[in-house]
C-alpha cells in the first residue's frame, strides 16, 4: 500500500512563507546574519493602516524574494530611531543590512514592493 500523505512544507516553500515578528534588537540583528535582502515594516499598536497591510505583507513574503519582517515601533526604540522612523507604517528595503528603498507614505500596494524586492534581488 503507498502513503498518500503529502510531504510536510518546508520553510524554502514559498507558499508558506509569512512575515517574521522581530521583538528586540537581537532579533534584527539575526535577521541580517541569515537574509541578504529584508522587507522591514515599522508598525504601532492600534494603527489601522499598519493593520491593513497585514495581508499585503503576507502575499509579498510568499511572492517576492528576500524576507519580510515586522518589528513594533514602541518596542523597539533603538531600530527606530536609526532608521529615523517618524511616521508608521514605514517600509524599509534593506540590501546586505544596508537600506535601498523606502515607503514611509501610508498604504502601499503588494506589486509595489514586490516590485522593490525584485529591483534589489541578487541576479
Amino acid at each position: 500500500m503507498t502513503d498518500s500523505t503529502p510531504p510536510e512544507p518546508t520553510g524554502d516553500d514559498p507558499t508558506t512563507r509569512s512575515p517574521v515578528q522581530l521583538t528586540d534588537g537581537t532579533d534584527y540583528d539575526e535577521l541580517l546574519a541569515t537574509h541578504d535582502l529584508v522587507l522591514l515594516e515599522f508598525v504601532t499598536s492600534g494603527c489601522g493602516i499598519c493593520a491593513s497591510m497585514e495581508p499585503v505583507l503576507g502575499v509579498v513574503a510568499r511572492s517576492a524574494p528576500g524576507v519580510v519582517a515586522t518589528v513594533n515601533a514602541g518596542h523597539v526604540p533603538d531600530l527606530t530611531a536609526e532608521f529615523d522612523v517618524r511616521s508608521v507604517p514605514t517600509l524599509v528595503v534593506l540590501r546586505d543590512g544596508e537600506a535601498v528603498a523606502r515607503f514611509d507614505d501610508g498604504f502601499q500596494q503588494a506589486d509595489t514592493l514586490v516590485d522593490a524586492l525584485e529591483t534589489h534581488a541578487v541576479q
